[in-house]
């Protein structure tokens, strides 16, 4: 059994959802509803993650000041942030646990709306759910392509501006560059690419959980703490 054949009771128990509001909704938005209704129930974990990260951030400066007067002791560097991190009773993998308990969510939409089935029979302005873009006929079908990859290359865009500034704050913090930190910003257009790949069904939920999570990050964040690099990236 693979991976994510063992997600199938989730994805069919998905599929009964979705199909149910479609009897009243067209299914587009029937998946648009229903994305918007697990993000929602997901958002007490992204609050979580939220608080952890700001933790972090309140004592980010304590960290940098340890990591330079333990700079040559590393056993001495951990004990003395394990001492930190308790007594300010912080974890230091605060707001990470949240975030790895969502990827099962999103792995059961993911394989929804990629494995054949009888949503994908449906139409978006008369473009099969189910369609890729490479089997696009027409200027029609190549607009509806075309109006959801500009949605998302404009979520992506917020990403990246955001991205860039919280990158440039860390920088600030910390002088000495993480590798590769300079690419995270660009990783906020991974979902055009993405979306390359897969069917109009799986972009159209893109397009739905890149939007939510912009605007979900803009309100946890809006007390001016900037929100992680790598969080804003995705």
């Amino acid at each position: 059994m693979s991976v994510l054949a063992v997600l199938d009771p989730a994805v069919a128990v998905a599929h009964t959802v979705v199909a149910a509001i479609a009897h009243v909704l067209p299914t587009a938005a029937a998946i648009v509803l229903f994305t918007v209704a697990v993000r929602l129930a997901l958002h007490p974990l992204a609050r979580a993650a939220a608080r952890g990260e700001k933790a972090r951030a309140v004592l980010a400066p304590k960290v940098a000041e340890l990591r330079k007067q333990h700079e040559k002791r590393p056993e001495k560097l951990q004990e003395a942030l394990a001492e930190m991190y308790r007594k300010e009773q912080v974890s230091p993998f605060a707001g990470c646990l949240p975030l790895l308990v969502q990827i099962p969510f999103f792995s059961v939409m993911y394989r929804l709306f990629t494995t054949p089935n009888d949503l994908l029979d449906h139409t978006l302005f008369g473009v099969p759910l189910g369609l890729h873009v490479g089997g696009a006929h027409g200027a029609g079908q190549l607009a509806v392509f075309g109006v959801l990859y500009a949605g998302l290359a404009a979520v992506g865009f917020v990403n990246f501006r955001r991205a860039r500034r919280a990158a440039a704050t860390a920088a600030a913090a910390q002088p000495t560059p993480q590798p590769g930190a300079g690419l995270l910003p660009y990783l906020s257009f991974g979902s055009v690419l993405f979306a390359l790949l897969v069917p109009v069904a799986a972009a159209l939920y893109l397009l739905t959980t890149s939007a939510w999570s912009a605007a979900e990050r803009a309100w946890l964040y809006r007390d001016g703490t900037p929100a992680p690099v790598a969080a804003l990236a995705v």
